[in-house]
């Protein structure tokens, strides 16, 4: 059953009122009038997303410089700290010269009185061996 010229121009004809109808298609200029819209409210939604990101990157530069504040201050605890430490150190390497010289005082000491003892030892040993043999003819 083929279609007749005139039934195929009916059909184009009329389309469009049948398709309006129902809902199913609309004529041209309401179209459009909704494609405007709906292209105004995508554009105000990107510029609402636009503002957001906006917000947001001040937000991460604002976190990133307190971020930024605090390792400032952190670092600038430790090296007090650090430099309390070497102080501390300082102190201890005094304290260890201040004992090295003491060992090496009582070191002397100790060898003098060794040399003294020894002398002193023999000198004894000396004089007793020569009384010994002038009492004993």
């Amino acid at each position: 059953m083929a279609l007749a010229q005139e039934d195929i121009q009916f059909i184009k004809d009329h389309l469009g009122d049948w398709l309006a109808e129902r809902s199913l298609g609309k004529p041209p200029a309401v179209y459009e009038i909704e494609l405007r819209e709906r292209m105004v409210r995508v554009e105000e939604a990107l510029k609402h997303q636009r503002e957001l990101m906006r917000e947001g990157f001040a937000r991460m530069d604002e976190r990133f410089e307190a971020a930024e504040q605090r390792h400032r201050e952190l670092r600038q605890d430790m090296q007090a700290r650090f430099e309390q430490v070497d102080k501390r150190f300082e102190q201890v390497d005094k304290r260890f010269e201040q004992v090295d010289k003491r060992f090496e005082e009582l070191t002397r000491r100790i060898d003098r009185f060794m040399i003294w003892s020894f002398g002193t030892t023999v000198a004894i040993g000396g004089v007793v061996v020569t009384l010994v043999k002038f009492w004993n003819p």
